[in-house]
């Protein structure tokens, strides 16, 4: 999670409290990522060591933070980037199936099924909880905005990952029955 980075975004257009930070990065995650404060105010000591972000005291002795002109660089640097693919992310599932394989083709099957089996439960709450929250979602309702638009694209964004973990198994399982009849 690029916490960092998401802090910065947030004080591109103003100075901010560190609470405040907070409140603003769960909101604009759609309340999916909550944040400790004591990692805000560590990461904010960091960015801080770094020169991405200066500090100064406010009229009521709370520390407000802004971004540094090298921040605004290093955040425009961030915008910028695109993810790399090489070597793929550590993902739990991909990890598991690859382990499961070490133990044989018929061990490696049944954590694809029951990995396939608790994905598919997932996504089906996942669709059912797109549905119950997209009632506003109907002609000439206004659009979504703020932390409900947040939230809605996180929810999609979830289920189509699920989707594609599912067709990933899909793959797997045959490679690996392929595999086991060859040999």
């Amino acid at each position: 999670m690029a916490v960092r980075e998401g802090l910065l975004a947030l004080l591109q257009d103003e100075p901010r409290y560190g609470y405040q930070l907070k409140t603003e990065f769960e909101t604009a995650t759609g309340g999916v990522w909550p944040l400790n404060v004591g990692q805000v105010y560590t990461t904010l000591d960091r960015l801080e060591r770094d020169g991405y972000v200066s500090m100064q005291l406010g009229d009521d002795e709370q520390k407000l933070y802004s971004i540094t002109l090298a921040g605004l660089g290093e955040l425009g640097d961030w915008w910028e980037a695109v993810p790399a693919d090489d070597p793929p992310p550590r993902d739990e599932l991909m990890l598991k199936v690859l382990m499961a394989i070490e133990h044989g083709p018929d061990h490696a099957l049944a954590v694809l099924t029951r990995q396939r089996t608790a994905l598919t439960a997932v996504l089906q709450q996942r669709r059912r909880q797109r549905m119950s929250s997209s009632g506003a979602d109907t002609p000439g309702s206004s659009p979504p905005t703020g932390e409900d638009l947040a939230t809605r694209l996180v929810t999609d964004a979830l289920i189509v990952r699920a989707e594609a973990d599912l067709r990933w198994l899909d793959v797997c399982e045959t490679r690996i029955t392929h595999a086991k009849a060859t040999s």
